[in-house]
């Protein structure tokens, strides 16, 4: 279980990496308005916004991904707490887009749905 629950965490951070990409690199192309639902004139005005809060995604993924490593080369208590934090805070920053911003659900939804598996996952392994 501890394995599934990290893979799942990984894939959040890699979703996540991803999303740091769509904000703070391509933020006004084409393919990250139509995503975003952002025009042109909307994305160059929010760019700095948007070039901060991908910075916010990468360093969740980068805890998950440092926490993966450390796990793998043995140290599983502090790996699985970098895990934990990073995950956690992806999970709580979907429910807070969720809540804030009710017609984001299916965003929060896709960016909560592999936190929450890969926390759920960790939690039960460590109970079993």
């Amino acid at each position: 279980m501890i394995i599934a629950g990290l893979v799942l965490a990984g894939l959040a951070a890699a979703l996540h990496v991803f999303i740091f990409y769509m904000e703070s690199i391509a933020w006004t192309s084409a393919r990250a308005r139509a995503t975003f639902g952002t025009t042109e004139a909307e994305a160059e005005a929010t760019k700095s916004l948007a070039f901060n809060q991908g910075f916010y995604n990468l360093f969740l993924a980068l805890a998950v991904i440092i926490g993966i490593i450390v796990v793998a080369a043995g140290s599983s208590p502090i790996g699985l707490t970098l895990v934990f934090v990073g995950a956690g805070s992806m999970l709580a920053a979907a429910f807070v887009l969720a809540v804030s911003s009710p017609e984001q659900l299916g965003a929060a939804l896709k960016q909560g749905t592999l936190p929450l598996l890969g926390v759920v996952c960790l939690i039960v392994a460590l109970l079993v």
